[in-house]
């Protein structure tokens, strides 16, 4: 009970920071993964094989690990080469803009929502990346707002300073 508890006013207190609902992975998940990929590998079937890359991708972009997460951006691009059917291509794509937006690149997450949007427009998973996105888009676009205008009237007060004191020399 203490853990529910426990983990509702940590969701809480996650929406008044402006926490994302996208979720972590951990890294014994990611060698769980990785040690299911080996295993597939030896005499398995194609179709198992491509099911445990598929986890290691996800896997890999929901870490907490930004090497994990270039490394599944990797797999992912290098696996969208071959592929038929239009829901593989949802999901690997959706994956990359996970990625992409775990490593700081929104609009690059964005641009790949989009074309999962454009698979699939009803996708909730894909609406709500969306939405994830371009909240942090706008939050980083103030924050570089209020830098830049902190940044002019820095330089404002100080070549003000300057001036009063270049014209006190006279």
């Amino acid at each position: 009970m203490d853990a529910k508890i426990g983990n509702f006013f940590e969701s809480v207190g996650n929406f008044f920071i402006g926490v994302d609902q996208i979720p972590w992975c951990d890294s014994d998940i990611v060698t769980g993964c990785e040690r299911e990929v080996a295993e597939a590998g030896k005499g398995s079937s194609d179709e198992l094989k491509n099911e445990c890359i598929m986890r290691l991708s996800w896997a890999l972009v929901h870490s907490r690990r930004p090497e994990d997460v270039q490394r599944g951006i990797a797999m992912l691009e290098t696996s969208l080469g071959g592929i038929n059917s239009p829901l593989q291509m949802r999901e690997k794509i959706y994956l990359l803009a996970v990625g992409y937006y775990r490593s700081g690149d929104y609009a690059r997450s964005r641009q790949l929502v989009d074309r999962c949007l454009e698979i699939e427009p009803e996708w909730r998973q894909a609406l709500t990346l969306r939405k994830t996105v371009e909240d942090k888009i706008k939050k980083d676009g103030v924050i570089g707002i209020g830098i830049a205008a902190t940044a002019v009237t820095a330089v404002g007060l100080l070549t003000g300073g300057l001036i009063a004191a270049l014209s006190r020399k006279k």
